[in-house]
C-alpha cells in the first residue's frame, strides 16, 4: 500500500526488530513522556497527563462511566488488494487484528479500495447527528516499532492537513506512553484543538502500525466527553486466533 499515510523511515526504532522490552518497575512518581510537535506556528504548551504513572504497566480498561449502549468492531487491516467486501463485521472476527468499541446507533462509513490504498483507513464510524463527531483507524504496513513519540505524531500530521491545522492551534497537546499487560507500547495523546478535541492511540504489532482516532466539535466533547474517552480507551490490538472469543475488559 501507498507509504504516503506515515514516514517508515521516522516510524522504525532502531530498537525494533530486538525483543520486547521489559516491563518497568512502577514508579509513582515518574513523569509521563511529553514532548513538544516541532510543527510550524506551534503555540501548544504540553501538559504530561497526571494518572500516567499509575496507568503504564496496566491493561487498557474500559470505562464504566457510561451507561450508553456499545457494540465491538473487529478490525482486519486487510490491505486494499484482499478488501473483499463492505459493512459487518461478524464474520470478521476469526482474523480482526484490532477491536473497538462503537456506540449503538453511531453508522459505518464505507471505506474504498482507493482511500484504503492512499491513506491507510480501514474503518469508519460517525454519529449520524454530526458526523464530525467520529471514530476511525488506520494502518500502515512493513513498519517493525515505534519511533520517539514526539516522531510519531509529527509524522500522521505531515500526513494529515487538518491534524497538522488542530495541532498547530492547540490549547494543548498532552503525551503519554503506557503498556498493556503483554508489555505491548501504546502512545496517547489528546489535542484540545479550537473548535475540537482529538484522542488518538497508536501501537506496533505485526509489523504494522495502528493509529486510532475519536475527535469531536467542542460542542460535543463537552456534552459527550465520558462516552468518546471510552471509545479512546476501548481500542487494543488481538490475537487473530483469539479474536473469535468475546475480549475482555
Amino acid at each position: 500500500m501507498s507509504t504516503t499515510f506515515f514516514s517508515a523511515a521516522a516510524a522504525l526504532s532502531s530498537a525494533a526488530s530486538s525483543s520486547p522490552p521489559s516491563t518497568p518497575k512502577s514508579n509513582p512518581h515518574q513523569k509521563p513522556l511529553t514532548y513538544k510537535p516541532q510543527l510550524p506556528q506551534l503555540a501548544a504548551s504540553l501538559i504530561p497527563l497526571a494518572a500516567a504513572a499509575s496507568i503504564a504497566l496496566s491493561p487498557l480498561p474500559l470505562s464504566l462511566a457510561s451507561d450508553s449502549p456499545f457494540h465491538i468492531y473487529y478490525g482486519t487491516a486487510a490491505s486494499a488488494a484482499n478488501y473483499g467486501g463492505y459493512g459487518g463485521n461478524a464474520s470478521k472476527q476469526d482474523t480482526a487484528e484490532y477491536i473497538y468499541e462503537v456506540p449503538d446507533g453511531w453508522k459505518e462509513r464505507l471505506v474504498s479500495k482507493v482511500e484504503k490504498g492512499t491513506n491507510g483507513t480501514d474503518s469508519e464510524f460517525f454519529n449520524p447527528r454530526k458526523r464530525s463527531e467520529r471514530e476511525y483507524l488506520t494502518f500502515l504496513s512493513d513498519i517493525r516499532g515505534l519511533a520517539p513519540v514526539d516522531a510519531v505524531l509529527n509524522n500522521l500530521a505531515l500526513s494529515d492537513v487538518a491534524l497538522q491545522d488542530q495541532i498547530a492551534s492547540a490549547d494543548s497537546v498532552r503525551s503519554e506512553e503506557r503498556r498493556d499487560g503483554n508489555g505491548q507500547i501504546y502512545y496517547a495523546y489528546e489535542i484540545d484543538g479550537v473548535g475540537k478535541h482529538s484522542l488518538i492511540t497508536v501501537t506496533c504489532k505485526r509489523n504494522k502500525l495502528y493509529a486510532h482516532f475519536v475527535s469531536a466539535p467542542a460542542a460535543e466533547w463537552s456534552r459527550d466527553e465520558i462516552m468518546l474517552r471510552r471509545l479512546h480507551e476501548s481500542f487494543k490490538t488481538i490475537d487473530p486466533q483469539a479474536s473469535s472469543s468475546s475480549p475482555s475488559s
